[in-house]
């Protein structure tokens, strides 16, 4: 029996040994989850029934919280704007120099956690039990004893937009409920950690360190795969000397198009 006794003892050892981490959810994984999710949001309104179209983004009813953290009222308004402009939206000032009105709303805008252990979890139970027995001396907290344990964290975005004809108010356009999730999560094995991988990530790590695969398990059909420009996606569309000479070229055929006719002009008096 205390043979058995002393095996179990040196196991447990032995598996607290194996591998230690610790890691903790801060602000700036938090802002990552919540932009994530809001340009993933936006990524699936399409706008190309609009594109062309003189546009005013109405935010009326996308109001401004006041917070501690970027992701907000602000960063959502100008996401939306971002894709209107890219989807060809010709974005006005005003409302009156519009022909068009685009009205949105924010239906969710958060992040949840969620923490899984396997085994036993920390507690205090003993400890707070004997400090209400009098003369009974303080016990020790129980350490967590657990195999592996598993953190989430999920940020979820919903937006809704409409539009309609600003001079008749007429409907013309509606997106339809855009819903967008982004998650972290972080895992450990006997005590080693944390394995991170989700959305935000764009390779698994493992205590920050990435980790790749080798190139053999790659596709090579993934490789000329091609998708959809996001608003996550760097990428120049014209080059601003170039945009200026079209933009003069185009001046220069205009003007030269209101010219008058030979037959046109006024004859000069003699």
């Amino acid at each position: 029996m205390r043979i058995l006794l002393n095996s179990s003892v040196v196991s447990i050892g032995l598996l607290l040994l194996i591998g230690c981490g610790t890691t903790q959810l801060r602000t700036g994984t938090e802002q990552l989850l919540l932009s994530d999710a809001v340009d993933r949001t936006v990524d699936q309104l399409d706008f190309a029934v609009l594109s062309g179209r003189r546009v005013f983004l109405d935010t009326t009813y996308i109001n401004p919280v006041k917070g501690t953290m970027f992701v907000n009222a602000d960063y959502i308004i100008s996401a939306l704007r971002h894709k209107l402009t890219v989807s060809g939206c010709l974005l006005q000032d005003t409302m009156a120099a519009a022909d068009y009105v685009l009205e949105g709303r924010i239906g969710a805008l958060g992040t949840d956690s969620l923490e899984v252990t396997y085994g036993l979890p920390a507690s205090n139970a003993l400890s707070t039990a004997a400090n209400v027995v009098t003369g009974v001396p303080a016990l020790p907290s129980i350490p967590e004893i657990s195999v592996g344990k598993r953190n989430t964290a999920l940020s979820t975005s919903k937006i809704v937009m409409f539009a309609y004809h600003r001079e008749s108010g007429t409907p013309v356009w509606q997106s339809g409920t855009a819903i967008a999730k982004s998650d972290a999560k972080d895992t450990w094995v006997m005590g080693a950690g944390p394995f991170q991988r989700g959305t935000i990530y764009e390779v698994a790590s493992f205590a920050g360190l990435d980790i790749k695969s080798p190139k053999f398990l790659k596709s090579a059909s993934r490789k000329n795969e091609r998708k959809q420009l996001t608003v996550a996606d760097a990428h120049q569309f014209v080059h601003p000397a170039v945009l200026e000479q079209k933009l003069a070229d185009a001046k220069t055929v205009a003007e030269q198009a209101v010219q008058p006719a030979s037959h046109e002009e006024e004859k000069k008096p003699e």
